[in-house]
């Protein structure tokens, strides 16, 4: 596979540690510490397409404890970039093919300081969020559908919360949803989701959109316990996790070197390319993740 048919993460050393960048198709999981520079990955990853003539990411928020990830500030800090937001009620009457390129990010989940694992919820709160996925999901497919027929090809899904167990996550569930059912599903399938009985009628227009939904990748950004890489890096990947089933995973934390505490990261895995096997140390300003010479 030759480098233009790689994605670029939007920075140029870490595609060279990636053996040229992520691979069309695949998910890649971004795994580490609250504050050590995910989501301003995430960010980059996002806009690397633009001197690609792609257009640029979507952002899928699945933060639900109050407060979003600032993909807002650090877009218009990074890139001097307006981000604009898609309530997930207003995708409801969207028409991907008469309203345009949905918004740049969805708050799915919302800021409600509502709780995601099951282990923390009782009974009638797990059936209560499950009653309003069940209402808002008409509107994440929508939203993925609408992106795909305007061109975008990344996806960034963030603030997944730390968890024990896959299992245990509302945030894994939908994330297993985002990338099985929709992401990885033909065009036409894909279609048949969001018009259901609607579907004959826009058949035409559904033909003269097709994609290749096999350009598309999808990058997770997952909050861990550990803050340290060396702790990250020595817990394995379990069978049946989704790190284990994901094409790329690059943990990211705290390194404690020559005195100092710094950043650093690892790619504990990139099928079916070469991939840098050192950690690799990083810094971050205005502009986003530096990588060290």
């Amino acid at each position: 596979m030759s480098d233009k048919q790689r994605v670029s993460t939007g920075i140029g050393s870490l595609d060279d540690a990636l053996g040229g960048g992520l691979l069309p198709g695949t998910l890649t999981m971004v795994i580490g510490a609250t504050g050590v520079g995910k989501t301003q990955l995430g960010m980059q990853l996002a806009h690397g397409g633009l001197s690609h003539s792609e257009a640029p990411g979507a952002v899928i928020d699945l933060s639900s404890r109050g407060d979003s990830q600032n993909h807002w500030g650090y877009a218009q800090r990074m890139f001097e970039s307006e981000l604009s937001i898609a309530e997930p009620d207003s995708q409801l009457g969207y028409c991907p093919f008469q309203d345009g390129r949905p918004g740049d990010v969805l708050p799915f989940l919302g800021y409600g300081g509502r709780r995601v694992l099951r282990s923390q919820m009782d009974v009638d709160q797990w059936h209560a969020w499950q009653s309003e996925l069940n209402r808002r999901m008409p509107s994440l497919f929508r939203y993925v559908y609408g992106h795909l027929v305007h061109g975008t090809r990344r996806f960034i899904i963030d603030g997944v919360e730390p968890q024990d167990s896959a299992s245990d996550s509302l945030q894994l569930d939908l994330l297993e949803l985002v990338y099985h059912r929709m992401l990885r599903k033909e065009h036409d399938w894909l279609a048949r989701e969001v018009f259901r009985e609607r579907y004959r009628q826009q058949e035409p227009l559904v033909s003269q959109h097709q994609y290749d939904h096999q350009a598309a990748i999808a990058a997770v950004l997952v909050t861990t316990k550990q803050s340290m890489l060396e702790q990250l890096m020595a817990e394995p990947l379990a069978d049946g996790d989704l790190a284990a089933g994901a094409n790329t995973v690059i943990l990211m934390g705290r390194i404690f070197s020559n005195g100092q505490m710094g950043r650093g990261m690892y790619i504990a895995k990139h099928r079916g390319s070469f991939a840098d096997s050192r950690v690799l140390e990083f810094d971050i300003d205005d502009a986003g993740l530096r990588l060290a010479p």
